[in-house]
């Protein structure tokens, strides 16, 4: 197994379509625990290790070193900025792309500083996870407690502190990604939840409008998170999209 890579695929057999996951912030292989099982009849699931790099360029590069010679490629959040940058560097290999809950804008002055304040205040103190107020920016109303709420604080457990730190700064250091959009060739697939307040659908639109062909879908009631806010709606448009030619 190589290092920075996580497997949770069934016994491939010439039927499965290998996917590569990209998790976002705090994220780790269990934000994907329920497509990975959902698609197992179509799919033979390998989920990208994003904590151990400081760029969203290394992130692809990791990625890329291990993943097969071609792949359908789903991002959420900071998965999606990765996900762009391996279109950048390797669109021969991406068979399909789906960008759930992302961007394909740089990051702004504004959450850039956001970043660097975080950052300064873990260095200068002990890593909490996901607090009650950021979860209250990253998933809906609704989700806040139960066991969407439980699943964010034990994957940002798993992650721990110095990963997140890793993460914030390719985040505010991504590049904006827009310009390259019209160039994606690809089956593309554009998931945003109506209450993202991290990337809004606006951000989503942006993509879908720039990538001829692709497919856009909102989910109600969803805040950034939706893999598991809502994995049946998810599993379903992925299952589609996979289908897709």
């Amino acid at each position: 197994m190589h290092a920075g890579w996580n497997w949770e695929a069934p016994q491939r057999t010439s039927a499965l379509e290998p996917v590569v996951f990209l998790p976002g912030l705090l994220c780790d292989q269990a934000l994907w625990r329920r497509q990975i099982h959902a698609l197992a009849d179509v799919a033979a699931p390998m989920v990208a290790d994003l904590t151990l790099d400081d760029t969203v360029s290394a992130m692809a590069e990791r990625t890329l070193a291990v993943a097969p010679s071609r792949f359908s490629l789903v991002g959420l959040s900071m998965g999606g900025y990765v996900a762009l940058e391996i279109m950048r560097r390797a669109p021969e290999r991406v068979s399909r792309l789906a960008l759930i809950n992302s961007s394909a804008r740089g990051d702004s002055p504004e959450r850039t500083e956001q970043r660097r304040v975080a950052i300064e205040s873990l260095r200068r103190g002990k890593f909490v996870g996901v607090t009650h107020k950021l979860l209250g920016q990253l998933v809906h109303p609704d989700h806040t407690t139960g066991a969407v709420a439980d699943e964010m604080r034990g994957m940002a457990s798993r992650v721990g502190g110095e990963a997140f730190i890793r993460q914030q700064h390719a985040i505010m250091t991504r590049p904006d990604s827009l310009d390259g959009l019209a160039k994606i060739a690809v089956p593309t697939m554009v998931v945003v939840g109506d209450g993202d307040r991290i990337t809004p659908p606006d951000h989503a639109r942006e993509i879908h409008e720039r990538v001829a062909g692709s497919r856009y879908h909102e989910i109600a009631a969803c805040g950034h998170m939706a893999a598991l806010e809502h994995p049946e709606q998810t599993n379903f448009l992925l299952r589609n999209w996979l289908g897709q030619d």
